[in-house]
Parts: C-alpha cells; sequence; structure tokens
C-alpha cells in the first residue's frame, strides 16, 4: 500500500517525446561536470608536464564516456519526471566523489590506491544507473535491449580494468607502476569509444533532435564558461588589488572565449542542428554519434588545454615580480595556442560531418594559428594574449562579412522555424481551454 502511493506520488517515468527539449534536471545535473572539468583543469595546471597533460586527457576522456552513456539515456527517458531523478541524483553523487578523487587517480604510487579505487567504484555505481535506467527505458524496445546486451561486456572489461590500475601498480616496481597503470587507461579509453563504432546504429534512436543538440550544446558552454572561471581563479584575479596589466588580460580573456563560442554557436551549431532534423534513421544515429558524442569531446579538449595556457599566462602577467613584460615561460604559450587549434580542428571535423562543408576562414585561421605560436613565444605574456585574441576576433569579424547573406539566410529559416513549432504548440494547448478530453486535470 505504501509503496503504491509512492509511485502514485512519483508519477509516471516518461519518454522522450519528438521536439521535446532539456529539462531543468539535466541542467542541474550538469553542475556535477562543472566540478570535473574544474578539477582537472585545476589539477593539470598545478604542474604541467606531458604526463600530466596525458592523464589529463585520459580522465576526461572517461569521463566524457560517461556523458555520452548519459545522453544516450536522457535520449530515452525524462530524467526529471518519475522515479528517475532519485537514481541520477545517486548517479550524482558517484560523478562528484568521481570528480573529487581525480587528482588521487594519478598521484604518487606509493601514496597507496584509496583514491583510485574510489574512482572505480565511482565509475561502477554511474554505469551501473545508466544501465538500469537505460534497460527500463528500453523495456518495449526489443531490439534496443538487444543492443543494450551487447555494451555490458564493455561496461565490465572498463570497470575490472580501472580495477586493475587501482591495485595492481602499486605492487610492482616503481619503473614499471606509472607505465603499467597509463596502459591500462589507454586501453580503457580505446575499449570504450571502438565500441561505439563497431557497436553501429542498429537498436539506438535519437526522437528529439533538438533535446539531442541541446544538450550537448550546453555542456559545450559550460566547458567554455569553466576556462573562464580557470583564468580568474588560477590567475589570482579574484582578491587581488586591480592592476594595470591585469585589466587587458582579463579583457583578452574575455574576448577570446566569446569569439570561440560566437565560432561555434552563430551559424556552425544551428545548422547543424537543422541537419540532425533533417536526418532520420541510421543516418540520424550515425550523425548523432560521429559529430556530437565523439566530435565534442576534442573541442572540450582544446578548450581545457587552452584554459590552462592563458591561466597560466594570465599569472606571469599579474604577478608583482615579473610583470607585463615578461614572457610567457615553458609550456604556457603552445598550450593557448595548441588549444585554440585543437578546438578549431576539431570544430571544423564537426561542421564536415553534419554540414559537408568546409570554411577557408576557418582553415585559414588554423593555419595563422600555427604560425603565430612560434611569435607568440618571444613575445611578453600580454602580447601572447592579445595576438590570439585578435586572430579570433579577426575570424568572427572576417566571416560576419563573407557569409552575411548564409547568416541572413539561416536566422530567417531558424525564425519560420520558431514561428512555426510556437503555432503548432499554441493551437494543441488551445483545446485546453476548450474543456475536452486532453485538458489537464486541476489537483
Amino acid at each position: 500500500m505504501g509503496g503504491d502511493r509512492w509511485r502514485k506520488g512519483l508519477g509516471p517515468a516518461t519518454g522522450v517525446a519528438p521536439a521535446t527539449r532539456v529539462d531543468r534536471f539535466e541542467i542541474f545535473f550538469d553542475l556535477v561536470f562543472v566540478v570535473s572539468f574544474f578539477i582537472i583543469t585545476r589539477a593539470t595546471a598545478a604542474n604541467v608536464t606531458p604526463g600530466e597533460l596525458l592523464h589529463a586527457l585520459l580522465v576526461l576522456a572517461v569521463l566524457w564516456w560517461c556523458w555520452v552513456v548519459h545522453s544516450a539515456v536522457a535520449a530515452r527517458l525524462r530524467l526529471g519526471e518519475g522515479f528517475v531523478p532519485i537514481l541520477m541524483v545517486v548517479g550524482m553523487i558517484a560523478l562528484f566523489t568521481f570528480a573529487l578523487a581525480l587528482p588521487q587517480t594519478f598521484g604518487d604510487l606509493q601514496q597507496g590506491s584509496a583514491g583510485p579505487i574510489l574512482v572505480t567504484i565511482s565509475y561502477v555505481v554511474i554505469r551501473a544507473v545508466h544501465t538500469a535506467l537505460y534497460w527500463y527505458a528500453t523495456r518495449d524496445d526489443p531490439p534496443a535491449r538487444h543492443k543494450l546486451r551487447l555494451f555490458l561486456p564493455e561496461a565490465l572489461v572498463t570497470a575490472t580494468l580501472l580495477l586493475v590500475a587501482a591495485l595492481l601498480p602499486p605492487r610492482v616496481s616503481p619503473e614499471v607502476g606509472p607505465w603499467l597503470r597509463d596502459g591500462l587507461w589507454i586501453a580503457v579509453v580505446a575499449i570504450q569509444y571502438s565500441s561505439g563504432l563497431l557497436a553501429g546504429t542498429d537498436g539506438w534512436k535519437i526522437t528529439s533532435a533538438e533535446h539531442w543538440t541541446e544538450r550537448y550544446d550546453l555542456i559545450l558552454i559550460i566547458a567554455l564558461g569553466e576556462s573562464v572561471i580557470s583564468v580568474g581563479v588560477g590567475g589570482n584575479l579574484l582578491g587581488q588589488p586591480v592592476t594595470w596589466p591585469a585589466i587587458p588580460a582579463a579583457i583578452f580573456g574575455i574576448l577570446f572565449t566569446a569569439a570561440l563560442w560566437w565560432a561555434h554557436f552563430d551559424m556552425i551549431g544551428p545548422a547543424a542542428r537543422i541537419a540532425l532534423h533533417a536526418t532520420q534513421g541510421h543516418a540520424r544515429v550515425a550523425l548523432a554519434r560521429d559529430a556530437y558524442a565523439y566530435l565534442y569531446l576534442p573541442m572540450i579538449a582544446g578548450v581545457i588545454l587552452f584554459a590552462i595556457g592563458a591561466e597560466e599566462l594570465v599569472r606571469i602577467v599579474t604577478d608583482p615580480a615579473g610583470g607585463p613584460m615578461e614572457r610567457g615561460h615553458g609550456p604556457a604559450v603552445p598550450l593557448l595556442f595548441g588549444g585554440v587549434l585543437v578546438y578549431f580542428a576539431a570544430n571544423m571535423a564537426f561542421q564536415w560531418r553534419a554540414l559537408r562543408t568546409l570554411s577557408w576562414t576557418r582553415v585559414g585561421a588554423v593555419v595563422l594559428l600555427a604560425v603565430a605560436l612560434p611569435v607568440g613565444r618571444h613575445l611578453p605574456a600580454l602580447g601572447a594574449l592579445g595576438l590570439l585574441t585578435a586572430i579570433c576576433v579577426a575570424l568572427v569579424a572576417a566571416e560576419l562579412v563573407i557569409f552575411a547573406d548564409s547568416r541572413i539566410a539561416l536566422r530567417r529559416l531558424m525564425h519560420e522555424e520558431k514561428s512555426s513549432a510556437e503555432e503548432s504548440e499554441a493551437a494543441w494547448r488551445a483545446r485546453w481551454h476548450d474543456g475536452g478530453d486532453s485538458a489537464p486535470h486541476q489537483p
């Protein structure tokens, strides 16, 4: 009796309908990814070495695969309805502990296995929550159930490898242990992403292209926002006396991040959303997988890389011992320019996969960034920031002029689409006022 009341009180779990958009609980869930991106950036910025960068990218890849599985569940089931939020809160707790334990994942092997084991347990809980929800969501879809059974070995094998990576390296020689741990993590990433390709498109379904694209766009915006936070916090811009070099450094940080946002969300992102709407069947699933699940990862990796480089340059600019004329030393400039290069290269690959077009302005920007990288290494830190900002802003300004007609046509199409959707929704909801069978009951 009590169980029936609980189920009635929670209400039914509902599937995703066509034209569904992201619900508020999904945005709430993303807050944990905010913490994860921030921790990855902070932990790597504290000691920038090739090994630490590899570790950061491995952790990001595993974390992103959890996000891909999460988005596959959210494509089937509304995460804010019925009993689903209760399980998702459990997933949030596991993901939060996963993020908190990340700095210890690749730490000194002599410190023990507590941190890596916590990462493994958290990973198992996250995957278990997503598997249970997807199992429920596909209860009336035998092909999807069969596909889920094919994916269970991937979850079991990767969890086992993470556990071995936590327990075995401290028990072998100090020379072999770190290599063994890194190799096991590389194997985890390889198994995860190859399984997504080898599984094909049978059994998967993207009911709402609007929901899928909005889901990924929001996580990219979160990553870009985290880069701004990392630069501000890591560069000691908060709580410090305002100095004149800090002002242009902060302005440059906002400007080039805004330019990267504009480069994707002004035309490429909206056009790709329309392309996914227009694609159906297996082709839609393949496009959603390739362009969003796979190619958003290098874009976010590029954001984290340039955030680390920008943070170090801002620190140099604001350091009273150095001053604005001190050059960027170490990997700061390569990370800054290289991260933006990775972002643009991945965005060009996204554009090609989604739209089968390639903008020569983007190719020119990538070439210009590659040429400017060695120049930036010989400039003062503030000058390197200014040079990168100038290139990014120039790209946006050039495309505003060159592609003005295409931009206007896209905006007109988007307006017509939204107007049509609003008219259809208004007509449907008008039935509520007619007292028809579809009218919602008042509580």
